[in-house]
C-alpha cells in the first residue's frame, strides 16, 4: 500500500465573513504528481498558503507524512520536508545563480547562522548547489546575477531553490505562468525530471502542462473539491466541463 505524503482533512479558511476554503479533503500519495485546477478565485493559492504555513486554517487538519503540521510556521514546515514556489518569482536578484542555490542548501546540511564560518569552505554545500544547478540546466549561468536571467531561467532557478533543501513534498504555484509554448514545454520536462521520486502538488492553468505531468487532477471550485481523478476521467467529467464553461481553459489534452 502506497504511503500518504500529504493528508488534508476538512480544511477551511475564513477571512472575516468570507469563507474561501470550505472543507477540502485530499490525500496525495507518496511519489504522486497531483495538479490542482479551477477557475480564478476558486481558492487554489489560498490552499497552498494553508499547506505551507503562510496562513493558519480556520479549522481542519494537515498531516505531512503522519506529522500534524496544522498552523505551524513556514520555516518549521519546510524543515519537515515540504517546500513551495510562488506565482511571483521569489529569488535573490543580486546574488548569482550559484549563490542562490547555496543559500537554499545550507540549513538542510546542518549549517546554522554563523558570522565566522566562510561559505567558500563548505565543500558539501558547494557540491549540492552545483548538482542542483546542473539538474536545472543553469550550470553555464553559474556566476550570472539572478536578476539578469531570462524569465524562464528565473522560474527554473526558483524550482531549483524549492528542491535544493532536500524536501520530498514539493508545491509549485503556476510554474509555467507567463511562458511561451516552447518555454512551457521545457519547464514540463524540467519539473518531471527534478521531481522524480518526490511528491508533487501544483496549481496550473495550462491544461497541456497539467495533462503532461499529473497522475491525478483535483478540481477546486468555490473552495471545495468538485472532483479528483485521473486526467482522462477529469477530462470526461460533465460536472468539470460545466465548471469550465464560459471561456475558461479548455479541458483538452495538449490544448
Amino acid at each position: 500500500m502506497t504511503a500518504i505524503a500529504l493528508d488534508i482533512r476538512q480544511l477551511k479558511k475564513r477571512f472575516g465573513q468570507s469563507e474561501i476554503i470550505r472543507g477540502i479533503d485530499l490525500q496525495v500519495k507518496q511519489g504522486e504528481r497531483m495538479a490542482i485546477i479551477g477557475p480564478n478565485g476558486a481558492g487554489k493559492s489560498t490552499l497552498f498558503n494553508l499547506l505551507s504555513g503562510r496562513y493558519v486554517p480556520t479549522s481542519g487538519k494537515v498531516l505531512l507524512k503522519d506529522t500534524d503540521i496544522t498552523g505551524l510556521p513556514p520555516y518549521r514546515i519546510n524543515r519537515l520536508g515540504l517546500s513551495r514556489s510562488f506565482q511571483i518569482t521569489n529569488i535573490f536578484h543580486r546574488l548569482s545563480v550559484f549563490e542562490n542555490l547555496r543559500c537554499a542548501v545550507l540549513w538542510s546540511l546542518g549549517y546554522r547562522y554563523s558570522f565566522w564560518q566562510k561559505l567558500s569552505a563548505l565543500r558539501d554545500a558547494r557540491e549540492r548547489a552545483e548538482a542542483v544547478m546542473e539538474s536545472i540546466g543553469l550550470g553555464w549561468r553559474r556566476h550570472v546575477p539572478a536578476g539578469m536571467l531570462t524569465y524562464a531561467e528565473q522560474r527554473a532557478l526558483e524550482i531549483g531553490i524549492t528542491i535544493a533543501g532536500g524536501a520530498d513534498v514539493i508545491l509549485l504555484d503556476e510554474p509555467t505562468a507567463g511562458m511561451s509554448r516552447s518555454e512551457s514545454d521545457a519547464a514540463v520536462e524540467l519539473i518531471a525530471r527534478v521531481t522524480e521520486g518526490r511528491t508533487l502538488m501544483m496549481v496550473e492553468h495550462d491544461m497541456s502542462v497539467v495533462f503532461g505531468l499529473a497522475d491525478r487532477i483535483a478540481v477546486v471550485v468555490y473552495g471545495e473539491v468538485l472532483a479528483c481523478d485521473t486526467p482522462a476521467a477529469i477530462r470526461d467529467n460533465p460536472r468539470v466541463q460545466e465548471a469550465y464553461l464560459g471561456g475558461h481553459a479548455a479541458l483538452q489534452e495538449g490544448e
